[in-house]
């Protein structure tokens, strides 16, 4: 009897695992409950806008080494733009002070010593705060960690903690902080390199993999909403869409690859993080002037990074609960306000604008909602989990989304010459 593995969820968990899954042989079908995959990691055309956009900005480093593997696997990296070294820009809103961040390519860090590289008014002993995130106990936040305080705090660390953890710097988790830092800039300024899908994030994650999936024979199925499982002697027996039902045979497996709260509906009793946190998104119809940087860090403001595209301007604010309920025009000036200037458009009226707010768009990157992240591996024998919000070690991230989707097949794999022992080996 053939085995058939029911992904359902083509957020970019659920791809990974279904790709992954796809080219060992398996027969594979994904479910997805929207009518286009891709979760928060996928673009659209936006009528207010008449321009294609991405319902997020999402900034990788070229130490993401699961993401680089994920879109080489797919073709996708045509699509993605990388910086040839490591570079970021920053401005501080309060009195107009701007930088250039430069890490060196190895992994000493040399380029702490020099002033030209690192923000002005600190000194090179600072830089070594970040090491008793390494060593904190677990369970620390970042506040119990580190010191949060002084110019490079607040022009640095706060400003990129924020992003990686999408939670107030203070209360995140400094054991996943750690881990990030640890693969990129510990390692040096050859994983930091910036890349951007400058091509749209569909074009680079979404549509490549899809096409790779039909050719690997894989069945794609969209509008189908899992409502619930039905469970006998320890095993799903079979998946029940809003669209009908499966039964799932003794050699079929499921991979769970929905939100937190959707995989807690489905399976009564699973620990997941409750809590969450916004991200805003503001996107312009206007083009920075040439010579402006691709990225760049903004502190001091509202807007916290500002991605200059071929047609648009996006901003990216995280941690934004705070604005869920301010008035959307008015959030759309002020916004325009910051960054106009900063692109060279300084003095022109506000062009057409897109506000997207995702009030949950990330599990809360707390020490106590990160105990909460469950693996892979769940109590039924033929059921395993996906998600960025699983126990993958790092923040709410692509690349934690991709590495969830490959761990889930991964424990696939390893079992699939022993249907019902899925547990046991996780």
């Amino acid at each position: 009897m053939t085995e058939t593995i029911h992904i359902v969820g083509a957020g970019l968990a659920g791809l990974s695992a279904a790709v992954a899954l796809s080219e060992s042989g398996t027969r594979v079908v994904l479910h997805e409950a929207a009518k286009a995959a891709g979760g928060r990691c996928r673009s659209y055309r936006d009528a207010a806008l008449g321009l294609d956009i991405d319902n997020g900005n999402h900034l990788l480093l070229s130490g993401n080494h699961a993401a680089m593997g994920y879109l080489r696997r797919t073709g996708g990296l045509g699509a993605v733009s990388v910086a040839p070294d490591a570079s970021f820009d920053f401005v501080d809103l309060r009195n107009g002070e701007s930088w250039r961040l430069r890490p060196n390519a190895g992994r000493l860090p040399w380029w702490v010593l020099v002033p030209s590289r690192r923000v002005p008014g600190t000194r090179a002993a600072e830089y070594l705060a970040p090491l008793s995130l390494l060593k904190a106990d677990p369970g620390a936040s970042i506040g119990e960690a580190m010191a949060c305080e002084g110019p490079l705090w607040e022009k640095l660390w706060r400003p990129i903690l924020v992003a990686i953890l999408n939670t107030e710097a203070e209360a995140g988790a400094a054991g996943l902080a750690a881990r990030v830092l640890r693969e990129t800039l510990g390692a040096g300024g050859t994983a930091c390199r910036p890349m951007v899908a400058t091509g749209g994030l569909s074009a680079a994650f979404v549509d490549p993999a899809l096409a790779r999936l039909r050719a690997q024979g894989a069945e794609i199925r969209f509008g189908t909403r899992l409502r619930a499982l039905q469970i006998e002697e320890g095993r799903v027996a079979a998946a029940l869409f809003a669209d009908g039902e499966i039964a799932l045979g003794r050699e079929d497996r499921i991979v769970l690859a929905v939100p937190p709260w959707v995989a807690a509906e489905i399976l009564p009793g699973l620990s997941v993080p409750t809590e969450h946190r916004a991200i805003v998104n503001a996107h312009f119809a206007a083009e920075a002037a040439p010579g402006r940087p691709p990225i760049l860090g903004i502190v001091g403001g509202v807007a916290e990074w500002l991605f200059a595209y071929p047609g648009r301007l996006s901003v990216t604010i995280s941690a934004a609960d705070r604005l869920l309920d301010m008035p959307r025009e008015d959030l759309a000036a002020a916004i325009w306000r910051e960054i106009a200037p900063l692109a060279g458009r300084g003095g022109s009226p506000l062009p057409p604008w897109q506000i997207v707010r995702e009030k949950r768009a990330t599990f809360a990157a707390t020490p106590a909602m990160d105990a909460l992240r469950p693996g892979a591996a769940t109590h039924l024998a033929n059921l395993v989990l996906a998600g960025d919000w699983t126990a993958t070690g790092l923040p709410a991230t692509i690349e934690g989304a991709i590495r969830s989707g490959m761990a889930a097949a991964s424990l696939l794999q390893r079992n699939s010459g022993a249907p019902g022992d899925v547990v046991a080996r996780a």
